[in-house]
């Protein structure tokens, strides 16, 4: 809606994880080297732990992506599921015809494709997202993959995404086991101020714009609201751009950060309850305005004066059914609402 008038090719701040628009901070970078190396080094399990809306999927994605060609990968995105259907779930993603019958012969198929891409000089790694959710019962089945081994490396590279819950869980003593196999450990932590704005500024030139709208006083707004979580910035900033662009105005100022937090905090709904109203005060005046402005200052009036008993209800209610046969604006829907309040 608001591209052509930014200026943008696509938009900048989607709520899904595309690597294309990774803002690596230098925790984000520091966690995708472990990652490539965990991988590369084959050591087994990788932790990879942040609070939600962090950018641990993207971070995932991201280095799928660039080591394509060079691993087979399962990204386990359901972390509900019992370990049966995890396991069905790994073979369909890695292209493996499903034996379809008992555990084991699952476990034999993966196996045997295991030692057909390492003969290939390529290494497979298991994905499980939302990692906190797996019960420890799936945890220690999950572990025991890691059996599948050389004498001198592993078959498979299993890395843990999650939220801190994950390394609470990984403390009790039914995990210790597990514990130990974590050969690598990255947390992802929130934003600075700063690299929220670099955040902010990335997005926009990685989508084509040519210019920084978001003035410091909106990206303050928007970094104390957020508390540097990238999925929060990402939301509050499409927010504004709408209401900027709803607004015709260039710049996301400050107003504008705050009315769209407002919006987010109120759930969808409209903070200010009148803005069509002050969208036709701003808009340039043609008959059709005036007629509707002239209307709706109509209805205001008759509300106003059957809510003090200055005019009857019935005088009230013949006000508003001229409106109605006047009217052809989206002030319709604001005075059906005022007619179906008063009535009810």
């Amino acid at each position: 809606m608001y591209l052509k008038f930014f200026g943008l090719s696509e938009k900048p701040f989607e709520l899904t994880p595309d690597p294309k628009f990774l803002f690596l901070t230098p925790g984000h970078r520091e966690a995708l080297a472990q990652l490539t190396y965990g991988v590369q080094e084959q050591k087994g399990f990788i932790l990879m732990t942040g609070e939600v809306g962090t950018g641990k999927t993207t971070l995932l994605r991201t280095l799928v992506q660039r080591m394509e060609g060079q691993i087979e990968s399962a990204l386990i995105i359901n972390s509900t599921l019992p370990f049966d259907e995890i396991l069905e779930y790994v073979l369909a993603d890695l292209g493996i015809p499903d034996p379809k019958e008992t555990r084991a012969q699952r476990l034999m198929a993966l196996n045997a494709f295991l030692i057909e891409q390492r003969r290939a000089k390529r290494k497979t790694i298991l994905i499980i997202d939302e990692a906190q959710n797996l019960s420890i019962e799936t945890l220690e089945q999950i572990r025991l993959l890691s059996n599948f081994e050389t004498n001198s490396e592993k078959l498979i590279q299993i890395i843990l995404s999650g939220q801190p819950e994950l390394q609470a869980k990984l403390q009790l003593t039914a995990l210790r086991q597990l514990k130990q196999r974590i050969g690598l450990r990255c947390t992802l932590a929130p934003m600075t101020p700063e690299q929220v704005e670099q955040y902010i500024v990335s997005h926009i030139r990685v989508a084509g714009g040519r210019r920084q709208m978001f003035t410091p006083a909106a990206v303050r707004q928007i970094t104390q609201y957020s508390r540097g979580i990238p999925r929060v910035v990402n939301m509050i900033c499409d927010h504004c751009l709408l209401l900027a662009y709803a607004d015709q105005a260039r710049d996301v100022d400050g107003g504008i950060a705050k009315r769209a937090i407002a919006y987010i905090e109120a759930g969808g709904a409209d903070p200010n309850g009148w803005r069509q109203v002050r969208r036709l005060l701003n808009a340039p005046m043609t008959r059709q305005s005036r007629r509707d402005l002239v209307a709706w200052s109509a209805g205001a009036v008759a509300v106003a004066a059957a809510t003090f008993g200055i005019a009857s209800q019935s005088a009230y209610r013949s006000a508003l059914h001229a409106i109605f046969s006047t009217m052809e604006s989206p002030f319709g829907g604001v005075v059906r609402w005022l007619t179906h309040w008063w009535g009810s």
